[in-house]
């Protein structure tokens, strides 16, 4: 039944967005909201299945040169694994620090890891863009971001 990779990874797909759509649907519900905070999750579930049904009818077949692409590397894991654990790292930082100190931290930290050197720049993108998207959805959209130990 399931031939390709194209077939098993649909598979894997449906069962990832059936999960995440029974949590949509016991999301708190608000009223007096035009547009509800279950809405967006919704329409992502549905549109996951979809695509996964799309991708399981899907004809074309994997050619060896696409096999080969589809190996990666040693090395390139260990950084995807460290990637992964600044991630980590930065959600479990968020509520104790706050958004604007763990999003700097890890925006330096993770382009410094990967690569980037020019440090002024890194240092400036990495302070403006958390304080911008902060002050923004605090006093713009007045959607509370955690604050942690800044006094603002």
């Amino acid at each position: 039944m399931l031939k390709t990779l194209n077939q098993k990874i649909s598979i894997v797909l449906i069962l990832l967005a059936a999960g995440y759509l029974y949590m949509s649907y016991n999301l708190k519900e608000y009223s007096y909201v035009p547009v509800d905070s279950d809405f967006l999750p919704k329409v992502l579930g549905y549109l996951l299945i979809v695509l996964a049904v799309f991708l399981f009818f899907d004809k074309s077949s994997e050619t060896e040169e696409e096999k080969e692409k589809r190996q990666v590397p040693r090395s390139e894991i260990l950084v995807l694994l460290a990637v992964g654990g600044m991630i980590f790292l930065y959600i479990f930082l968020l509520e104790i620090i706050g958004f604007v100190l763990s999003s700097v931290l890890f925006v330096f930290c993770c382009s410094l890891f990967l690569g980037y050197r020019k440090h002024k720049i890194n240092a400036m993108v990495a302070v403006i863009f958390p304080l911008v998207m902060y002050l923004s959805f605090n006093y713009l959209l007045q959607i509370s971001l955690p604050q942690g130990i800044l006094p603002f």
